[in-house]
Order: structure tokens, then sequence, then C-alpha cells
């Protein structure tokens, strides 16, 4: 068994020139325990000038087989506005967590984060409602 990192996908999925921030975490998994799901954000430049997210989700992907290999292919990548953060830039790696194993309900102390108003954006994004 391959012991893998989410340093090691973020930096492979922020090697793509549109991203500017990504967080991964593992999610749970019917078949398989767990899986991979990736959140980016896009650099300010790109935004609304990037490839159709459908296209780039598939060529970041790609970036992550290319680089890691294909046993590091997320499940899932989302593209989002802002990660949740504390007021110091911190990723809160634990709220998307609760929102991808659908505990949204159970986030708990969200007094930290920089931009609370941002969990309705990612519970959206999981849930396939916005882009």
């Amino acid at each position: 068994m391959v012991a893998l990192s989410t340093a090691e996908i973020e930096s492979a999925l922020i090697l793509h020139s549109d991203v500017a921030e990504a967080a991964v975490i593992a999610g749970y998994d019917e078949l398989t325990g767990q899986c991979i799901h990736a959140f980016c954000t896009l650099k300010p430049l790109v935004v609304g000038v990037v490839e159709p997210e459908q296209q780039l989700i598939k060529n970041l992907i790609l970036q992550v087989r290319k680089t890691i290999g294909p046993f590091a292919k997320p499940k899932a990548i989302y593209i989002v506005q802002d990660l949740p953060k504390t007021r110091s830039g911190k990723i809160l790696r634990r709220v998307l967590r609760k929102i991808v194993n659908n505990e949204s309900d159970q986030i708990g102390d969200t007094s930290t984060m920089a931009d609370e108003g941002i969990i309705h954006h990612l519970i959206n994004a999981v849930k396939g409602t916005t882009h």
C-alpha cells in the first residue's frame, strides 16, 4: 500500500497555471473506505477566462496522474471561490471534511473563520448546485 500525503496532491494541483490554492482531504467512500477530494481556487487574473470548468477538472486530474501517478487521482475536484480559513490564513480542512462526508450540520465552532459565509458556497459546490 502506498502512503500518500495531502501536501503531495496539493502541490501537484497548484502546478497547473490556473490554480491559486488547493486543499485536499480524505472523504468516506463506500467501496474503498477513503477517497480523495480536492478543492481549488483559481488565480484572480484567470477567473472567468479559464477553460470550461469540466475541462479544467479533467486537466487537473491529468496533472495529478502525471505528477504522482494514477493511484493519486482525486474522486472529485471542486472549483470554489475561496477555502475556509482562519483569520491568519490557515486552511480549515476539518470544515471541508465535514462537508464532503455530508456532516455539514456538525461543522462545530466556526468563530475563528475569516469568512463564515463561504461554508454555504462550499456545500453547494459539493452538492453540484453551483460552479
